[in-house]
């Protein structure tokens, strides 16, 4: 009998709506002869429809969104409107609506690619990045607006609730893993609560996992090893506002935020996950053809494995590896491999079609 895979689109702004189209072309043609039907749902999103009707996300169709098996979401963010508005009134709201508490984000460097790094050596590990705490809770105030008293207060919140289950994620991130090694990173000397917080949980769920090795890491000397070692991580355990910084730090060193993607789980499958490539809406060059789509594509990768279709999953997977590999083979010869949105999509579902490559 053939399944149905219920997919809320969301294009969003700017190049959104170039990359998820290659993004669904992939995705379907990976679950071709698994007797799967895909039926997507396309949701007028973002800054265009701000802009239109004053509506950032309506509450019918965010009825509708949670009634999908998964989101796939483009970029979101336009310079056309207030900074916040979008960011928090469509994406956020969705993170935190769906308690999408796992922000998951891979972080993989394919030989020959482009990166600031003189020795880049074997990247190949994951942050598991909280996702509906601390400083992205808005929670907060402001006193003596506009005068020379001003005060602005951001308020980090932490539950346990919120602790526990995050840790308890990663270890089990860890343990599928073949190094089995989870970093948790913070500032604890001088975030005591929230750091301690954090410790304690870690420290004891630790227990239940002997297989797994931890360490800790101050969030800015994980910053320097991200540039200076980054082979040494495996699983990066961190909280919402460090998670965001060190994972577009890795983004950066693996060639760039244009192939890192990332996924916004909820695990216990209460709601739809969403999945999204890490960059923005790049609205300077969009409908130009330039936009790399390799992050959105694999974006899809991680809904397909989320959602239990693994060998979809891998042939995505595979595909763009074999797409970095003939990038670097392109470059190393000194040719200029330079091709558009379309074209590169069009590489990635060849190989997918082909892994052979014939």
């Amino acid at each position: 009998m053939n399944r149905e895979l219920k997919i809320a689109v969301i294009p969003g702004d700017g190049i959104g709506k170039e990359v998820t189209e290659q993004a669904l072309r992939a995705l379907k043609v990976a679950l071709e002869g698994s007797e799967v039907n895909v039926k997507e749902t396309m949701f007028d999103l973002g800054a265009a429809r701000y802009h239109r009707t004053g509506e950032i996300l309506p509450d019918d169709e965010l009825e509708s969104i949670k009634q999908h098996d998964a989101i796939l979401l483009g970029a979101i963010g336009d310079p056309s409107v207030t900074p916040g508005i979008l960011e928090r009134g469509l994406l956020l709201n969705l993170r935190f609506t769906l308690d999408h508490y796992v922000n998951l984000r891979p972080s993989k460097y394919y030989p020959g690619v482009p990166t600031p790094l003189k020795n880049p050596g074997d990247i190949d590990f994951v942050v598991v990045r909280e996702g509906t705490e601390g400083l992205y809770c808005g929670e907060g105030s402001v006193e003596n607006e506009g005068t020379a008293d001003e005060v602005a207060k951001e308020v980090s919140v932490n539950t346990a609730k919120g602790v526990e289950r995050i840790v308890r994620y990663a270890f089990e991130k860890a343990q599928s893993r073949q190094r089995k090694k989870l970093t948790w990173v913070h500032k604890q000397n001088v975030l005591q609560r929230a750091g301690g917080l954090y410790r304690r949980y870690v420290e004891e769920i630790s227990k239940e996992y002997p297989q797994v090795t931890v360490d800790y890491m101050h969030v800015d000397a994980a910053t320097i090893f991200l540039v200076t070692e980054p082979s040494r991580f495996d699983v990066l355990l961190t909280d919402n506002l460090f998670g965001d910084i060190l994972t577009d730090e890795a983004g950066a060193v693996t060639g760039g935020v244009g192939l890192a993607a990332s996924a916004n789980i909820n695990p216990e499958g209460t709601y739809p996950s969403m999945f999204e490539p890490i960059h923005g809406s790049a609205p300077d060059i969009a409908g130009t053809g330039k936009a790399d789509p390799t992050a959105a594509i694999a974006s899809a990768a991680l809904l397909l494995e989320h959602m239990g279709y693994a060998d979809a999953a891998r042939l995505i997977d595979a595909a763009i590896t074999d797409d970095m590999r003939n990038r670097a083979v392109a470059a190393q010869s000194g040719a200029q491999l330079v091709r558009t949105t379309e074209q590169i999509g069009d590489a990635i579902i060849a190989l997918i079609k082909d892994p052979a490559g014939h």
